[in-house]
């Protein structure tokens, strides 16, 4: 499968995983929810390596890089955006982060010599602005977060939203010379997935308030885990390792960004909640963008 499929195909797993994220975050709490979900995706895809025998393709050289990209994207990344959150309320906070896609392009360029011109740079564009506009406007008045008054943190809030984005783009498009290597992209997932949840049982060892659960966990709440794991992680995060075997890793970075504008219509199936008119404008700027990268 192309690698511009791979990147959308990631993107679409994330939206669906994001709709089961926020009930098992505010019961368990956001460290303790990571944690848990960390642990089913790296229980998962080491039975899968295992299984599919891609773990004979993993050399112990290769282990460093992958750490290094799971301390910075998802310990430092994640933890950056939940505390940005905290600042600035999903909806700022998610406007910051979705710059990752600008990041991943700028990036790839600097250190991969990667160069995007002509219509595909204008479909990028569209594409980034598409998903700006439906993250600002795609909101009701009546659906705005309360954190959305608060200005006393701004700058910090602002800092930490940024240093996720960057985080996020920096931490796959290392992987891409490891990844055009014969490795196997689910071995090389289980890897990253496993340092990280070490990371964070390493906080909650050593005694950190943000860690703690919040609330006991449920069979019903480890079920939304689980199956946010499999999806988000397991998948999502695997199809972009594949993706860098043979793509662009700005481009993927870009492809995969478009799951905030994903989320919208799935809103409205399962929850009955029309999108504002904002999400629309932002929708159709998005798959015009995607359909310029992909035609070209």
């Amino acid at each position: 499968m192309p690698f511009e499929y791979l990147a959308l195909l990631a993107a679409v797993c994330w939206a669906v995983g994001s709709l089961l994220s926020a009930t098992a975050s505010s019961h368990l709490g956001a460290f303790a929810f990571t944690r848990w979900r960390l642990a089913c995706a790296a229980s998962m895809l080491w039975l899968w390596a295992f299984a599919s025998g891609g773990i004979s393709t993993l050399a112990m050289s290769q282990v460093p890089l992958l750490a290094i990209s799971a301390l910075i994207g998802i310990l430092i990344g994640d933890t950056s955006l939940f505390a940005s959150m905290n600042r600035l309320g999903p909806r700022r906070a998610g406007v910051l982060f979705a710059t990752h896609a600008m990041f991943s392009v700028l990036l790839a360029y600097l250190f991969l010599g990667e160069s995007i011109w002509g219509w595909t740079l204008v479909g990028c564009g569209l594409l980034s602005s598409g998903v700006m506009t439906a993250i600002v406007l795609g909101r009701r008045a009546e659906e705005q977060h309360h954190w959305e008054s608060n200005q006393s943190q701004l700058r910090s809030g602002i800092a930490l939203g940024l240093t996720s984005a960057v985080c996020q783009a920096a931490s796959t498009l290392m992987l891409k010379p490891l990844m055009e290597t014969n490795i196997d992209a689910i071995s090389a997932s289980a890897v990253r997935m496993t340092v990280a949840l070490f990371a964070h049982l390493l906080l909650f060892w050593a005694g950190f308030k943000v860690a703690r659960v919040y609330l006991p966990m449920t069979k019903k709440i480890f079920a939304m885990v689980f199956v946010n794991a499999g999806l988000s992680m397991v998948i999502g995060m695997t199809l972009i390792l594949q993706a860098l075997k043979t793509g662009d890793a700005g481009l993927i970075g870009m492809l995969s960004s478009v799951s905030p504008v994903l989320v919208v219509p799935l809103l409205w199936l399962v929850y009955k909640r029309r999108p504002a008119l904002g999400a629309w404008l932002g929708a159709s700027l998005t798959v015009a963008g995607t359909v310029l990268i992909l035609w070209h």
